[in-house]
């Protein structure tokens, strides 16, 4: 779990609770294209914002998308285009291309 605070790291326990829920769930588009897995997290700890899922294991279709990347390489998907959360991490495709 990545969270920037300004200051350093920092996750309240209850935070740790819901990620964990988020983590390794598969995203999808609405139209069930598989993007790849959650594989972390950012959002900012002041005000509780998330901010992108950190995509692991991304398909082929993900990885030929130019999609925003963090400084190790890993896909960014911005917490914006999630438009339901369940078995899936369902997103707008649209909002992130």
């Amino acid at each position: 779990m990545t969270i920037f605070t300004g200051e350093g790291y920092y996750m309240a326990e209850e935070d740790k609770k819901f990620s964990k829920q988020l983590i390794g769930k598969t995203v999808v588009s609405k139209t069930g294209k598989r993007f790849g897995e959650v594989g972390d997290l950012i959002f900012e700890t002041r005000s509780g914002e998330l901010i992108h899922l950190v995509l692991h294991n991304p398909t082929a279709y993900t990885s030929k998308l130019e999609l925003e990347k963090d400084s190790e390489g890993h896909i960014l998907i911005p917490f914006s285009a999630v438009i339901a959360m369940g078995d899936f991490m369902v997103i707008a495709e649209e909002d992130i291309i």
